[in-house]
């Protein structure tokens, strides 16, 4: 008989490692910390500082600006966060740091001071690039290669993102709404305190998993950055188009910007080392099958700026028009605009696995079913979701008010845009990626979502001058023309990807989904 004991990061709860739980609500309520105060920023930061629920009284467009930066350093710092991790601490000290950090900046925002806004915001964007690209691979760490339950487990595990979400929403929503925007940052602080306390007490069953890297076992096939900064500087071709983008990212912002000229001069630089890195990547490609698919892994990136600029109108312009311009009463009662926020998440949960099979009965009928497809009817349906913002602004125009249905079937359309295209984003530019750049493109692929931001929060601030209606039916129009256009050139993108997806067998259950929010799948 024998007398073996299961180690406890080997018990398993249905079917799956315990661990699996225990990242669960770990993440379920960092996404309630980051979601719930998402929901309310903008509105806090427009709030009138006379108003009984005092806010910063600032307008729109300077929300949106900041906004804007906000979400893109969200995850541009998952770059830096997932370096750390794989080379010197591990995801799952990572992970319990960026949580501290997580806990300190919602704690910080709660105080009603304008120091305390600012450190807030630096202290969440460090910790949301600390936990955010770990706790994902933690998951995939957890089954062992070829493991058929993985992908269940992921599903399972974005089931808690979208629950913490919906909740978040709901939740802070109504707080911040009743006893004041400060109450409702400090309940994100009591939110993301809980999700550390999961973690800490759970360590047992994820013992095995993200640990610190050793110097023995890097990856000889990956290409450090600092390889390909070597490289870049190297050549005579690439270094002078690099230096004539960073004389154009600084002379722009002089020239034609009244205000945020140097933030502005940094980002441009930055876009233009992006540019050097990708200019370098393609020079160092040594088959012609690699550079082909590397043309198309540019594209998908432009698709990912394209389809988050137009999405991440959510939690900006849309939220705040929902704030000043929208009907909320219903039955007596004035519904919080924040609330309206929780539409995403909960259509993801009732929406997510008939989208999904619905793409699976595309595939098995050989019809049109490839990710780059997918992507372009992704930005396609999301612009198409602005067209109940335009008649919400018409209605506005005409009455001085508009309904709150515009809204709920806006964000309809705009989850089943992302149910069609964030899932297979991340997936997709992994088959494209040469091996050794498969690092360095996860990264882009961060910067890409985080450049989609900005544009989200740039396109925002248009609407102070342009006005809603001008800027939600340009946002339909290009994103329609954009994805139809994708269409168009469909077979020769894809015989430019060489079959890379051929032999690719999807799994007929839910996708990993997340609420405007890519992961990084490991």
């Amino acid at each position: 008989m024998s007398t073996a004991i299961k180690q406890p990061h080997q018990k398993e709860l249905f079917g799956h490692p315990v661990g699996l739980y225990v990242l669960f609500f770990t993440e379920m309520w960092e996404r309630f910390s980051y979601y719930g105060m998402r929901a309310i920023l903008t509105l806090y930061m427009v709030a009138k500082t006379t108003d009984d629920n005092a806010g910063l009284g600032w307008d729109n467009g300077r929300a949106l600006a900041l906004y804007g930066w906000y979400t893109m350093l969200v995850y541009v710092a998952s770059i830096p966060g997932g370096i750390i991790a794989d080379k010197i601490l591990g995801q799952k000290k990572s992970v319990m740091i960026g949580g501290w950090l997580l806990v300190a900046g919602h704690g910080v925002l709660s105080v009603e001071q304008e120091w305390a806004f600012y450190t807030g915001l630096l202290l969440i964007i460090l910790g949301v690039g600390m936990l955010k690209p770990n706790i994902s691979t933690m998951v995939g760490g957890l089954y062992k290669q070829g493991d058929i339950r993985r992908d269940k487990g992921f599903s399972i595990f974005y089931i808690g993102i979208n629950l913490g979400a919906a909740a978040a929403s709901l939740i802070v929503g109504l707080v911040a709404a009743e006893y004041g925007w400060h109450t409702g940052f400090g309940l994100a602080a009591i939110g993301m305190v809980l999700g550390q306390l999961v973690y800490l007490s759970g360590q047992k069953y994820v013992k095995h998993v993200g640990n610190a890297p050793s110097h023995d076992n890097n990856d000889k096939d990956s290409v450090s950055i600092a390889v390909i900064f070597k490289r870049m500087f190297s050549n005579t071709k690439t270094m002078i188009i690099f230096c004539l983008l960073v004389i154009v990212s600084v002379a722009v912002p002089q020239l034609f910007m009244e205000s945020e000229i140097l933030n502005y001069s940094i980002f441009f630089v930055f876009l233009s080392l992006v540019v050097g890195f990708m200019i370098t990547v393609y020079q160092d490609l040594d088959n012609l099958i690699d550079k082909d698919r590397f043309i198309v892994l540019l594209l998908s990136f432009l698709i990912v700026i394209v389809f988050w600029g137009a999405f991440e109108q959510a939690g900006g312009l849309m939220n705040i028009y929902t704030e000043q311009k929208t009907d909320r009463f219903i039955g007596g009662w004035e519904v919080p605009a924040a609330i309206m926020q929780s539409f995403n998440p909960l259509y993801i949960i009732i929406f997510g696995i008939p989208v999904a099979s619905f793409w699976a009965w595309m595939k098995n009928r050989k019809k049109e079913s490839s990710s780059i497809f997918k992507m372009a009817t992704g930005v396609i349906i999301m612009g198409l979701g602005f067209v109940f913002m335009i008649g919400a602004s018409l209605q506005y125009e005409e009455l001085g008010k508009s309904a709150l249905y515009w809204l709920a079937f806006a964000y309809l359309l705009h989850t089943l845009g992302e149910l069609c295209a964030s899932p297979v984003a991340l997936s997709f530019i992994t088959k494209l990626a040469p091996v050794r750049y498969g690092a360095l493109m996860m990264g882009v692929y961060f910067a890409a979502t985080g450049l989609g931001n900005k544009v989200a929060g740039i396109i925002g601030e248009g609407a102070s001058e342009a006005g809603e209606l001008t800027i939600f039916t340009g946002i339909t129009i290009f994103c329609v023309l954009f994805g139809l256009l994708v269409i168009l050139i469909l077979k020769p993108l894809k015989r430019l990807t060489h079959g890379a997806e051929d032999d690719e067998h999807e799994m007929l259950e839910t996708e990993k989904y997340e609420l405007a929010d890519p992961d990084i799948n490991n």
